[in-house]
């Protein structure tokens, strides 16, 4: 059962062609208050069918007091997820806890997120999108 509701990262991440989110922010679901319950929940919302044939590595450094590093890799319909750093990532998002955790609730649009520089992208635009389509 998923817990907690992920943020649409090809909207928090780039593009600024949809400002709109997955997240909402009138889900009767309960918030993600930590970044690690967010990627606690999306470990439920995993599409192993949008991930066939993708191969990539994503890379999260997040600051503040519940903050740290996180990864997720998905290889051709499978992914590992860890706290700490991943060699060669094809993305990276660089932002705050709190923000990370605010994009995911629905309360921070990533797309301003990224504007106003409060959330950094290294690494590939399209790969980042992708994450979109296999965490939706």
């Amino acid at each position: 059962m998923k817990m907690y509701r992920p943020v649409c990262l090809a909207a928090m991440t780039v593009l600024m062609a949809s400002s709109s989110g997955m997240a909402n922010a009138a889900s009767s679901e309960p918030e993600a208050s930590t970044p690690q319950q967010v990627f606690d929940s999306m470990r439920g919302s995993f599409k192993a069918d949008k991930a066939k044939g993708v191969h990539a590595r994503y890379q999260w450094e997040l600051s503040g007091p519940n903050g740290g590093e996180w990864w997720i890799d998905v290889n051709d319909g499978t992914y590992k997820m860890g706290k700490g750093k991943i060699d060669n990532p094809s993305v990276t998002f660089i932002t705050s806890d709190n923000d990370w955790v605010a994009m995911s609730n629905g309360k921070l649009k990533g797309t301003w997120a990224y504007m106003t520089g409060r959330l950094k992208v290294r690494g590939s635009q399209a790969v980042a999108r992708k994450l979109d389509e296999i965490f939706p």
